[in-house]
């Protein structure tokens, strides 16, 4: 008789066992199928709000004529940037409203600026919408031989080396260009930008100077020259220009402010005025008449 008790107890046992495992089996398998359902849902419900989304941004590439599929150098981050300026000019077609947004056109001069990219480098961009801070310096400064520039004038050494080429070259054919504006300090740009400001007005001094920050000058690639005959102002009439308009990017310079460009540089027309941007770059610039905002808008 005990023996039987024993034996039902043990099966008692057993099944008890049973019974838990069971029950733990399930709870798992419940967890699982739970927590597979909720993924299902969250992804779904992510699915959904892509294809929500995916389906605006096709709005509103439509509504631009799809014009990313044509050209290479739309930015995806300015779409909504380029609905609000086509909105404002609709007689523009879309490549031209694509070319004015990324030269920052959208914007008025001084406002929502960016700090400059490319430093030290010949395709850096310093305008009324792109800055310098006050304690950048170009690397490699050095003075141009004062047989072609008035004394304390420095650009970077590349932009040094090919304008006393491009000088010796024009001196050679019994042209004299000379540099007579160079690099120029943050601090320098100050005190000069002020006397323009009492001189002219603050208007009238943003139609031809860079504010502090703002001047290309301070990159060390920009140059103003004259014949040391005529006034700089008075460049264009000379036969200096005119050779430097047919020969300038063969060095690497192109015209900074052309004339019909003032919508695009910001500035009015200085025949005086150069950039080293290098070979290719000034090239395709003079290829294709543009400015060099068009053509960083443009790559």
């Amino acid at each position: 008789m005990t023996k039987v008790r024993k034996r039902k107890i043990k099966i008692k046992k057993k099944n008890f066992l049973i019974f838990i495992i069971f029950l733990l089996l399930i709870t798992i398998t419940f967890s699982k199928i739970t927590s597979l359902l909720l993924n299902l849902s969250t992804n779904n419900k992510e699915k959904t709000e892509e294809k929500k989304e995916f389906s605006e941004t096709e709005k509103k590439l439509k509504k631009l004529n799809n014009v990313n599929k044509k050209i290479t150098y739309f930015k995806i981050n300015n779409l909504d940037r380029y609905l609000a300026y086509q909105n404002k000019n609709k007689k523009l077609n879309t490549t031209q409203i694509i070319k004015d947004v990324n030269m920052d056109l959208d914007k008025e001069p001084y406002e929502d600026m960016n700090e400059a990219k490319n430093l030290n480098k010949t395709n850096i961009l310093v305008n009324k919408h792109n800055y310098l801070r006050k304690n950048y310096v170009p690397e490699n400064l050095e003075k141009i031989n004062t047989r072609y520039a008035l004394s304390d004038m420095s650009l970077v050494n590349e932009a040094k080396n090919a304008f006393e080429k491009m000088s010796s070259t024009a001196l050679n054919e019994n042209l004299k260009i000379i540099a007579m504006s160079t690099y120029r300090s943050y601090e320098y740009q100050v005190n000069l930008y002020n006397n323009y400001v009492k001189s002219d007005g603050k208007d009238a001094a943003d139609t031809y100077s860079g504010r502090p920050g703002n001047s290309e000058h301070q990159t060390g690639l920009a140059v103003d020259v004259y014949n040391q005959k005529e006034n700089y102002t008075n460049f264009e009439k000379t036969e200096e220009y005119i050779w430097m308009q047919n020969n300038a990017y063969k060095y690497g310079f192109i015209l900074r402010f052309p004339k019909g460009k003032e919508k695009e540089t910001g500035y009015e027309f200085e025949s005086w005025h150069y950039r080293y941007v290098g070979k290719s770059i000034a090239k395709e610039i003079k290829e294709r008449n543009i400015s060099l905002e068009e053509y960083i808008a443009t790559h």
